[in-house]
């Protein structure tokens, strides 16, 4: 009897190891992750031309120390390690480098800037992970060439395409100006802009100008734009050039219908500075909900993101909507990590990241975030908005414009 007792026991010891071993052994990292942490890398211009921008990766640590105050992700902690490129492209290979080799993070997230993207593309997918960069360049959403880098928002193009959508709608007879970027995105924008018109851009665009950024001031651009006799403004300028060139826009007393693209709406950080009477009239594009009107507060995603502003973000401006855009990025990481379980390599990571279909709480009803192996534009609709003096308000559905 005690033999056939000892044998049970000794029966269900090897099965309970057995049953518990792979439970073990499923944990698998690599470097930047460990039982108790996961830390991930970014490159944001803190300071510099584009330092309003810094508000993105101030909301996301605000956004990653809340989850860490709740207990982390499955039990890890966020060590977000986020530094400053000064924007400038050279800084940004230089710090891509050391987050990697010296800092040991597990991915670079939310980098910044078209350039200083494309700049560290390259070793990031020989190094891997780059994942929802800021910028909406359609150069990212290439999973076939480089399957290791991931943009997040919809593109330039079909921003551009929105626009002109827009124009032949409701103003047919425009005589268009556009002042663009000298860059790559700048142009992809552009481009949006005339695929979006057609064989109507060469008889409604009268007249387009392009700015670098190391130019002091907008002003003989504008005034060129304006001698064109365009009543159509496409302003696709973004940060300090997108306020500079609203302010001259008025104080050279032309007053087109101007559009703006989604990278310049904040108000605190692009309108403010122009003078709020100045683009009083000026549309653009969102992916996000309102919050500041006082009605926005039924909504209890509204209220999460309040709160969480109240107590995380405090010294950050409710009217820049920078803080929504570091919200929502960092919300979808958070997912995604989730997602990945106990499995933290650089693999699994963009497999989750590749197979998303995913309602983030701040973004408008009927704009998601969907991936695949072989699509890597995680949102892709968007909706106009005007700007009416104080506020931004809708100006129709959400829209769904493939590249």
């Amino acid at each position: 009897m005690n033999s056939f007792i000892l044998r049970i026991f000794a029966a269900t010891v090897i099965a309970i190891a057995l049953v518990s071993t792979p439970a073990a052994a499923q944990k698998k990292y690599d470097h930047g992750a460990t039982d108790t942490e996961i830390k991930i890398g970014s490159i944001t211009p803190y300071t510099g031309v584009f330092s309003e921008y810094g508000a993105v990766g101030r909301a996301e640590a605000a956004y990653f120390q809340m989850i860490n105050d709740r207990g982390g992700i499955n039990g890890r902690k966020i060590n977000f390690v986020s530094v400053d490129d000064g924007s400038q492209v050279n800084k940004s290979v230089e710090l891509a480098h050391k987050l990697v080799e010296q800092d040991g993070v597990l991915l670079i997230f939310s980098s910044f800037g078209s350039e200083s993207n494309i700049a560290i593309r390259k070793y990031m997918n020989d190094k891997k992970v780059q994942l929802f960069i800021q910028t909406s360049s359609a150069a990212f959403d290439d999973p076939a060439h480089f399957p290791w880098t991931m943009g997040f928002f919809a593109t330039y193009r079909t921003e551009g395409l929105a626009y002109a959508n827009y124009i032949l709608q409701n103003k047919p007879g425009a005589k268009i100006a556009v002042l663009y970027a000298n860059s790559d995105a700048g142009k992809e924008y552009l481009a949006g802009v005339h695929d979006g018109l057609g064989r109507m851009a060469s008889t409604m665009i009268v007249k387009e100008v392009s700015y670098d950024n190391t130019d002091a001031t907008l002003a003989s651009q504008i005034v060129a734009l304006k001698s064109s006799g365009a009543d159509v403004f496409i302003n696709l300028a973004w940060g300090k050039f997108a306020t500079q060139a609203i302010r001259t826009t008025y104080d050279v007393g032309w007053h087109p219908l101007q559009f703006i693209p989604n990278a310049s709406l904040s108000i605190a950080a692009f309108l403010d500075p122009a003078g709020l009477e100045k683009a009083a009239g000026i549309i653009t594009n969102a992916r996000s909900k309102a919050w500041l009107h006082p009605q926005a507060r039924s909504d209890p995603a509204v209220r999460e993101f309040l709160d969480w502003m109240s107590k995380y973000n405090p010294q950050a401006s409710l009217r820049d909507q920078l803080n929504v855009a570091g919200y929502e990025r960092a919300q979808a990481l958070v997912e995604v990590l989730k997602k990945c379980g106990d499995d933290l390599t650089r693999a699994n990571v963009m497999k989750q990241a590749a197979s998303l279909n995913l309602e983030i709480g701040m973004l408008r009803p009927g704009i998601r975030i969907t991936t695949s192996p072989t699509d890597y534009q995680p949102i892709k609709q968007l909706y106009l908005i005007k700007f009416n003096g104080k506020n931004w308000v809708p100006l129709g559905q959400v829209i769904g414009i493939q590249d």
